[in-house]
């Protein structure tokens, strides 16, 4: 089974899109778009787990190179979900398998998200 998190177009260029858990999950999951990809992450910072979004739909730094802790401050790199400064150094964020078809990004279901 799939989840179907919308249209890879709805999302801005630049920008990224929240998307609320799945029935039965606490954690949701958030976009981040470059071109015509994606990149798929939980919306859960590994340091303490908090929502990385500041306000619906932000997690970049102002100038859009990274994403940003709300809590802390913590930077990740946007492909990889690597931390790269703040109390959760060298951790990642825990990035999730997609597809695109037909121009709509497809999660699996038994992802748990």
């Amino acid at each position: 089974m799939t989840r179907s998190l919308g249209l890879v177009a709805d999302i801005e260029d630049g920008g990224c899109k929240s998307f609320r858990p799945a029935p039965g999950c606490f954690t949701g999951l958030f976009a981040v778009r470059r071109g015509e990809g994606v990149v798929v992450y939980v919306n859960a910072c590994p340091h303490l787990g908090v929502p990385l979004d500041w306000a619906p739909n932000r997690f970049l730094s102002t100038d859009g190179c990274h994403i940003v802790c709300s809590m802390h401050g913590a930077t990740f790199e946007i492909e990889t979900g690597l931390c790269t400064a703040g109390p959760c150094v060298g951790d990642t964020l825990e990035k999730i398998e997609y597809e695109i078809k037909d121009g709509e990004i497809i999660i699996p279901t038994n992802s748990g998200r």
